[in-house]
């Protein structure tokens, strides 16, 4: 496939931290698929299949969890890029990679653990993934890290847009390898991050409704999955209900698609960028959807947040969640000797890279994994019913 001018193109690529040199090259692939594949070979990847996306832990086998979300996201980046001249390479390894960073049970972990190190430079999960990929996952011997791209790097550090107050995470990375936080990142990244917003609008739907958290009544409150609902009921008069919802969540995200693809195409346009370091320079977010899109997607990310992520239950389940992480971190502070070899034995002598350390180690576990600890270290715990 012929690239955009203003993609981003391996042959050009910044290179890497750390030279490898010719004798580290397996196979006919360039720098971009060279880390997409690090990353699906990668430790901190295989544990993205037991940590939390929306539920925690859960019982049932059709709920999401980090990894499928990952997947997910990476199928609808691909072919955002695909459509719009993009590397497809490096918008994959962008998209299986951004949430590597999470610790165990999501957003209540990350909670727990920005309160555990509130003295010693707080935690945020898009820092941690620098970190994980740089720093703590280490499956080769001539250096830290899984060396990848500077332009895949980047773009996880910025997807979301510039970084200009980083948090301590992010700094050390861009410290040992410039990022230039202050400029917008690649297309392929941006398409990433909006990528992701598409994925978990509508599965988290999907997913709400098998829960029995949300109900289709409720859901045509929102204007977006009314229209979508109107125009399947008028496809399928005859549908069973369950199966419909699953034709709307399929058609909703192909309605968001298409939007995407038609307002970049038209930013892009606008912006008269050449290159992908115009890009960098324009200024501005320019893989989004449309006003009129993003106020309907803003409409359903509140209903979500309304009725699914702060729903009782699952309130209830993140309480429980953060004892478990506050619990751990308050276990290894006082007894580093509780934690497995190869952590306890190097742990630092000074903080704030004591605390920073346990924190590590914590962020690294799944959430069953999480509970195991916690009931090794601490004792039992009463868990929420399905957590």
């Amino acid at each position: 496939m012929t690239l955009a001018p203003y993609a981003s193109d391996p042959a050009r690529s910044r290179g890497r931290l750390h030279v490898e040199g010719d004798g580290t090259a397996r196979g006919p692939r360039d720098a971009f698929q060279r880390d997409r594949d690090r990353i699906v070979h990668s430790i901190s990847f295989r544990r993205l299949r037991h940590k939390t996306q929306v539920f925690m832990a859960p019982d049932g086998d059709h709920f999401r969890v980090r990894l499928t979300h990952s997947l997910e996201v990476a199928q609808i980046g691909r072919a955002v890029a695909r459509t719009l001249g993009l590397n497809e390479d490096l918008t994959e390894a962008l998209c299986l990679a951004h949430d590597i960073g999470h610790p165990p049970f999501g957003h209540a972990g990350e909670d727990a653990l920005k309160a555990a190190l509130g003295d010693q430079g707080g935690f945020d999960h898009n820092g941690n993934t620098l970190r994980a990929l740089m720093t703590v996952d280490c499956p080769y011997p001539g250096w830290d890290g899984l060396n990848l791209s500077w332009e895949a790097l980047e773009g996880l550090a910025k997807h979301n847009g510039p970084a200009r107050h980083p948090g301590w995470a992010l700094a050390a990375a861009n410290a040992a390898f410039p990022l230039e936080l202050g400029s917008h990142a690649s297309l392929e990244a941006q398409v990433a991050a909006i990528a992701d917003d598409i994925a978990y609008d509508n599965h988290d739907i999907d997913d709400g409704l098998r829960a029995g958290l949300l109900t289709i009544e409720q859901l045509l409150d929102v204007p977006l999955v009314a229209r979508g609902w109107d125009a399947v009921r008028a496809r399928f008069p005859d549908g069973e209900p369950k199966r419909l919802m699953r034709e709307l969540v399929r058609a909703q995200i192909g309605v968001m698609v298409n939007d995407l693809i038609g307002e970049t195409r038209r930013r892009v346009a606008d912006a008269g960028v050449a290159t992908v370091e115009d890009v960098r320079a324009a200024g501005e977010t320019l893989a989004r959807f449309s006003d009129e899109m993003r106020e309907a997607e803003r409409a359903l990310k509140r209903f979500m947040y309304a009725n699914l992520y702060h729903h009782p239950r699952q309130l209830e389940a993140a309480a429980a969640a953060q004892g478990i992480v506050s619990g751990l971190f308050a276990a290894y502070s006082a007894d580093p000797g509780l934690m497995p070899e190869g952590w306890g034995d190097c742990l630092p002598a000074d903080e704030p890279w004591r605390s920073r350390h346990i924190a590590d180690f914590i962020a690294g576990m799944t959430d069953r994994y999480a509970i195991t600890r916690y009931r090794e270290a601490v004792g039992p715990i009463d868990l929420p019913e399905g957590f």
